[in-house]
């Protein structure tokens, strides 16, 4: 086998996987369910459109898409960069009643919540003077 046969090989079977790859990667983007799905499935779609150029700079020995790859690598972090901070800004990421990535509350959220609640039908309301004194 020589040299340029299995950098040949080697570049059609990178291809292979990243189309695949990109496939996979817009399903992802495209169905989501979240916000943070689809931006981390955009961020894997810079990363393989990165390797996409790389085998081309090597199966043309064009090194210009060098260059570009680099580029694309910088504006894809600023770009998931600004997702961040947009869903930060946001405050939250469901989509779909009952998902996200909250979870469940923590056990003082329900403390406060029991405590905030409206005393029962069948016990009387405590007052502020209560004990025994008068208002």
């Amino acid at each position: 086998m020589t040299p340029e046969l299995i950098v040949d090989t080697a570049g059609q079977f990178a291809l292979a996987v990243l189309v695949l790859a990109t496939l996979l990667t817009v399903w992802r983007a495209v169905v989501g369910p979240t916000l943070p799905d689809r931006v981390v499935a955009l961020d894997m779609l810079v990363g393989i459109v990165i390797g996409l150029i790389a085998v081309f700079a090597l199966r043309t020995g064009y090194t210009l898409y060098v260059d570009i790859a680099i580029a694309l690598g910088l504006v894809g972090f600023l770009a998931t960069v600004a997702f961040a901070r947009f869903i930060l800004a946001r405050g939250t990421t469901r989509e779909r009643p009952g998902q996200g990535a909250s979870g469940p509350q923590p056990a003082a959220v329900s403390r406060a919540a029991k405590a905030n609640a409206k005393p029962s039908a069948g016990k009387p309301a405590k007052s502020a003077a209560g004990k025994g004194g008068k208002a």
